[in-house]
Parts: C-alpha cells; structure tokens; sequence
C-alpha cells in the first residue's frame, strides 16, 4: 500500500466544495514551518496561520492534490499565498466548525510537514476542528 496516492487532497478538495455549496466560509489551518509555504508570516501564530479561502475572499484561486494557491489582501495589501497540500493541518467551515483535522499520515509517510510539537496538533479525533485563532482573519474581499 505504500504506492497508494495520498488521502488528505482527496478529503481536503471535497470538504471544500462541500463548504461551499452549503454557503459556508471555508477556512484552513496551515504550519507555516513547512520550508514552501508561502504567506505572511508576521499574521501567523505559533507557526499556524487560518485563512479564508472563500470565493469571495480570495482571487486566483487554485486548489489541486499538490497545492493551494490564491490572492489575497492583508492590510490592504494584495499578495500571492502558496500553500503544500502537506503542510494543511485542518479546512473548516467558520459558520459552524464543522471539518476534519488531518493527522500527518493522511497525505504519505514521509511527507508531511516537519514541526515542533507544541501540543496545538493533539492526539484527539480527525473529526474535531481547531480551535481557531482568537480575532478575525485580516483577508479582505478581492474584486
């Protein structure tokens, strides 16, 4: 089985779309430890960052097995995220945190992003979100 393709893209895409079309804001967790991701990094906390990946919260937006992409403002700001499906900790919905919590062996052994463990990832259920963040994400709508 060590040749299957990996689990999480597949889970991370339909969530998505799931979110979606029950008009709910998708949100992701991400470590931002992960050597790829690129985001601001002075709006992480503790290495983690949420954002929005709404429709309307987000321009260019692209999400495949290997990545999430997209535009986005931060403090009026327009720039470019990039995001390895490997270093995606969580998608859930802001409206009800209904998602799931990926563990590190859904995307493949080996793969998954290298970090302190500060005790935020836990040992509990796939099925609970984070907790996110206190205060809103600063994204605001791209026209």
């Amino acid at each position: 089985m060590a040749d299957s393709t990996p689990l999480q893209p597949y889970l991370l895409i339909a969530y998505y779309e799931w979110m979606i079309d029950n008009g709910w804001t998708p949100q992701v967790l991400v470590d931002c430890s992960h050597p790829e991701v690129n985001i601001p990094q002075q709006f992480a906390n503790d290495g983690k960052i949420v954002l929005n990946i709404a429709p309307e919260a987000v321009a260019n937006f692209e999400l495949n097995h290997d990545y999430l992409s997209f535009s986005a403002r931060f403090s009026g700001k327009s720039l470019d995220i990039y995001i390895p499906m490997n270093s995606i900790v969580a998608i859930y919905a802001r409206e009800n945190d209904q998602g799931i919590m990926f563990s590190p062996n859904m995307y493949g052994e080996g793969d998954a992003p290298q970090s302190s463990d500060d005790g935020e990832n836990g040992d509990g259920p796939d099925d609970e979100p984070p907790t996110p963040p206190k205060g809103r994400p600063n994204l605001k709508v791209v026209k």
